[in-house]
């Protein structure tokens, strides 16, 4: 995708370019922070000077609401949590942040106060993880709201961590625990308690693990995300590395409250498969070597065998976890 920052005539904003320039500037123009390469969104296109030693990584996502997010989401919500999911796809590459550009739809009732807390989401994780933007587009939209981000980042040259990449024998491990995000967006929909606020919280904000990049450089063979559910990004390192992969669902770590989620369950393993299924979690899952594996602070969940596709096993029988996770399209 070429890294172009036109910005529409016709917006939501209004029909008048006048107007829809000083949005911009108003709301999007402080998210630059400064940086040279945005010429203040004044231009239609952003200029990248090349990185001596470096491979510049690029990622994309979107959110739509109603479909990533609850109807009525808090807009400051949806950018930050649009910004940390490709930023947890810059962190299983071991990639370092550098900025990113932005496509919004707005729909064409959407008030000012809403587009106003959008550009403050993005703010405020701007600021904490250093990013820039560095262009974009807006239009109107008769659908729901809808926003894309392409995110760039550097790592040194040929050194970003692929799916592809892990061996036969290699340990499968994972950061963080399981099944938050899955239980936190049950929980936003007022179908399971949450007292404390903490599931919500995992979905809502996932933490992107960019502080594994240098473990990840050093010691992962591969390495993905956790976004579409574990089983299916486990699934998603297989293929890539023309492997299967064996999980082991009992040992997948799991935080206080979804350990006491699961221990209210009629039947465990279906739980467990719910667990290991449902995304949105925003952890790394990567492979290693045994040697390498040690001491990695991770959790070890499988291993890479011979053959294709995924098995899951709960107390050593095995089960059948379905599709694995969210599939696109």
């Amino acid at each position: 995708m070429a890294p172009w920052t036109r910005w529409r005539r016709m917006s939501a904003a209004s029909e008048r370019p006048d107007a829809e320039f000083g949005e911009i500037a108003r709301l999007f123009r402080p998210l630059t922070r400064g940086a040279p390469e945005a010429f203040e969104l004044l231009d239609d296109a952003a200029a990248i000077p090349s990185r001596i030693g470096f491979d510049l990584v690029i990622t994309k996502d979107a959110v739509v609401e109603g479909v990533h997010t609850p109807v009525g989401e808090d807009p400051a919500l949806i950018a930050r949590k649009l910004l940390r999911a490709n930023l947890s796809d810059l962190a299983a590459k071991a990639a370092e942040p550098f900025g990113y550009f932005l496509a919004i739809a707005w729909p064409k009732d959407y008030a000012a106060q809403g587009r106003a807390r959008f550009a403050a989401g993005l703010d405020l994780d701007g600021a904490a993880f250093d990013l820039k933007l560095l262009g974009g587009d807006t239009v109107s939209s008769a659908g729901p709201l809808t926003a894309s981000v392409t995110m760039l980042g550097w790592v040194a040259n040929g050194t970003m961590v692929r799916r592809a990449g892990a061996k036969a024998g290699d340990q499968v491990l994972v950061s963080g625990t399981i099944g938050d995000g899955w239980l936190g967006l049950a929980a936003a929909r007022g179908e399971i308690a949450d007292p404390d606020g903490y599931l919500v919280g995992r979905y809502r904000l996932p933490q992107p693990r960019l502080d594994l990049r240098p473990l990840l450089l050093a010691r992962a063979s591969a390495a993905a995300d956790v976004s579409d559910g574990l089983v299916a990004d486990a699934g998603h390192i297989a293929t890539a590395s023309g492997l299967g992969v064996r999980l082991d669902l009992d040992r997948i770590p799991l935080s206080p409250q979804a350990a006491s989620w699961l221990a209210a369950q009629p039947d465990r393993a279906r739980g467990l498969i719910e667990l290991a299924t449902g995304g949105d979690d925003y952890e790394v899952v990567c492979t290693a070597a045994p040697h390498q594996a040690e001491g990695m602070g991770l959790t070890q969940i499988g291993e890479m065998i011979a053959g294709t596709g995924v098995t899951t096993f709960v107390d050593g029988r095995p089960v059948d976890a379905g599709p694995g996770g969210w599939r696109h399209g």
